[in-house]
């Protein structure tokens, strides 16, 4: 301790005589330099690095389940987005809500025009709706039953668990023909975000668009692979915790913008085992004003198509962008569920991004 006291005391009396030898000049023009090179990691950082984030906030009351009354914190997101080269970029992205749960880490390489490669942990390319952002879907509950189920975005699935419909591999993909085609193919693991793979298996990954005008755009998905159960389900009894079985997934659907509205529908399908499932859902929303609009949702999601264990929700609602990406919402929705009772829900929320 006293060696290392006496070196401290050595190396500031050499750099204090150091300085006191500088003259008024010098020391100037070192500051200067100092200066000039801070500006220059400065600017360089603002460049490269694209800071972003967004929170979701508001209000849920539903009749179902003793009747939920709760204020609530859905999303408080944060992500990054980091240029390495020009052809080379890395993207983070993490939930600061429920304890924190890290979302999105991939890197992605442009190889040629149309074709760009990507590898890490991110959203899986099946259907239309999982890959959007929340800040940009209609629903307050962000997607349709069948996203939900299909996609593994909540826990709606207890064979998977919750997954955001995010998982870990290695894709390709790109716009092709003036952006005529946008395409993904790819394999995964398929056991979800921040998870190795529970088995020898990989699942592959493919999605299709046409974008024939500016206005329409048609295509579809696919992943298929096989999959661990973590869970049990009422839509599955024949499978237990731990049972391998095959998955696939497959959707087809459509996207029309126009400047009075804006209307997305598609059908989605599934296979677990034995047991089949499908879902289908058409949401509008109607821009009656140009920071205004009204939405509407046709939702339907049927879990096994055996038993028959349907659920139809009809929503209607209103949102106002009060600046840019930020809005507020208000919506109610009607359940109509086989064999249980119907429910109703009363949601707002308030988002809230840079």
């Amino acid at each position: 301790m006293k060696r290392f006291l006496l070196l401290t005391f050595i190396s500031l009396t050499i750099c204090t005589s150091f300085a006191s030898a500088q003259t008024p000049e010098e020391v100037n023009n070192q500051k200067e330099d100092i200066g000039t090179t801070v500006n220059k990691v400065v600017n360089t950082l603002k460049e490269r690095i694209h800071l972003m984030g967004y929170a979701q906030l508001g209000y849920t009351y539903n009749d179902a389940n003793d009747a939920d009354n709760d204020f609530d914190i859905k999303r408080i997101i944060f992500m990054a987005e980091g240029k390495i080269t020009e052809d080379w970029s890395l993207f983070f992205m993490y939930n600061f809500n429920g304890g924190g749960t890290l979302l999105e880490m991939y890197t992605d390489y442009h190889i040629l025009p149309g074709l760009s490669a990507r590898l890490g942990q991110f959203k899986v390319p099946y259907t239309i709706e999982s890959p959007l952002s929340p800040t940009v879907v209609e629903l307050i509950d962000c997607y349709s039953q069948a996203t939900n189920y299909l996609a593994a975005i909540g826990p709606h699935d207890p064979l998977r668990g919750s997954t955001t419909g995010r998982d870990l591999g290695f894709m390709l993909y790109g716009n092709l023909f003036k952006d005529y085609l946008t395409y993904n193919v790819g394999v995964i693991n398929g056991q979800g975000i921040n998870n190795k793979d529970k088995n020898s298996n990989k699942d592959f990954i493919g999605s299709l668009m046409v974008n024939p005008t500016k206005w329409l755009s048609v295509g579809g998905s696919v992943v298929t692979g096989k999959g661990v159960a973590i869970g049990l389900s009422d839509a599955n009894p024949d499978l237990q915790i731990g049972d391998n079985y095959k998955r696939d997934r497959w959707s087809v659907g459509a996207v029309v913008e126009t400047k009075p509205v804006s209307f997305r529908t598609e059908y989605l399908g599934g296979k677990d085992g034995k047991v089949k499932s499908d879902g289908y859902y058409a949401t509008a929303s109607v821009h009656v004003c140009p920071k205004f609009d009204i939405v509407a949702s046709y939702d339907y999601l049927n879990k096994n198509k055996d038993l028959g264990m349907k659920q139809t929700n009809y929503v209607a609602g209103v949102q106002y962008w009060f600046y840019p990406r930020c809005r507020v919402q208000a919506q109610y929705t009607y359940s109509d569920k086989k064999d249980l009772d119907n429910s109703n829900m009363i949601q707002a929320q308030v988002q809230v991004r840079f």
